[in-house]
């Protein structure tokens, strides 16, 4: 069934008035500052802590947002370095969560064979509004191209552009929700003035690999190690996961540098995006964060497997 959105006339783009209509009915949903935040300052001991941004939405919620990275320490230049990223999209919990959980569980163990950078919340505004844009109505995960608007994007960019480092592998994790169809694409496709045409949402985990760079084995590592947690998403009757056709089990591919994605934020020559699906019947938040970890540490010992 495809949803008619409140916002807007069908087949008009909207202009300003339709996104400060839409922002005024955005609200604060849980807190970036009591659920995320201590769990950043908490890594203090044993890893670097470096603010690369703020986000100034004082005239929106009455918050600024610092924009944390966090390093191992000790990096040598003869390691790989590797890059996780989570909140891209703020209300993919598990996105933020799974990141923090690596840190807190995984990642030092990895540090003496790998230089570890991770930025743990890029959107979290979104985390806290529970939304897939950013105050202005734009898609961060579309902003890391060159044309790209949203301010967690371009802070992001410039922050790894600034560190004149070269990545071996970038692991961005996403879910695909349920919202995506009752909320988001309703909403995007208000936004642009297009009709939209929902999606099977995929029952289980799957992996975005880039179709411009792609990396198949990578991928099925990733499968592989997740596939222990929690279940894999089969393709739907049309051979598909969300609309793309399936390259192997629970694998698509999309074109991450013309469609701007954070996946292609870096030179890594091994990226994946991972999607949890929370919404299944089958699976716990709890799961969703394990997955995520385990999707990470699969990635990585299939790089280090390599060298």
């Amino acid at each position: 069934m495809n949803k008619i959105y409140h916002i807007g006339t069908v087949g008009q783009p909207w202009g300003d008035a339709e996104k400060v209509q839409w922002l005024n009915e955005q609200t604060i949903k849980r807190s970036f500052f009591d659920e995320v935040l201590p769990s950043i300052n908490a890594l203090k001991a044993e890893f670097d802590i470096e603010q690369y941004g703020e986000l100034n939405y004082q005239q929106i919620s009455g918050k600024t947002y610092p924009l944390y990275a966090v390093k191992s320490r000790n990096w040598q230049s003869n390691k790989p370095t590797i890059l996780v990223s989570g909140g891209v999209h703020g209300y993919e919990t598990s996105g933020v969560h799974g990141a923090l959980r690596f840190l807190q569980t995984k990642a030092k163990a990895y540090s003496t064979t790998v230089n570890i950078l991770v930025l743990p919340c890029i959107s979290p505004w979104g985390y806290e509004t529970i939304n897939r844009w950013n105050p202005e109505a734009i898609d961060p995960n579309r902003s890391f191209g060159a044309n790209g608007k949203a301010t967690e994007a371009l802070q992001a960019k410039a922050y790894l552009t600034g560190l004149k480092q070269s990545f071996a592998l970038h692991i961005d994790l996403h879910e695909t929700t349920d919202s995506d169809n009752s909320e988001f694409r309703p909403a995007k496709a208000a936004q642009d003035g297009s009709v939209n045409k929902n999606w099977n949402i995929p029952d289980g985990y799957y992996t975005v690999d880039d179709s411009e760079h792609p990396s198949p084995a990578l991928q099925k590592a990733i499968i592989d190690a997740v596939s222990k947690i929690t279940h894999i998403a089969e393709a739907d009757e049309n051979g598909k996961l969300i609309g793309e056709p399936i390259q192997q089990l629970g694998v698509i591919n999309y074109a991450k540098a013309s469609l701007g994605l954070c996946g292609s934020v870096t030179d890594a020559p091994l990226v994946s995006t991972t999607e949890v699906y929370p919404d299944s019947a089958t699976a716990t938040p709890e799961q969703c964060i394990q997955a995520q970890v385990a999707a990470v540490c699969g990635a990585l010992d299939y790089l280090l497997s390599q060298n």
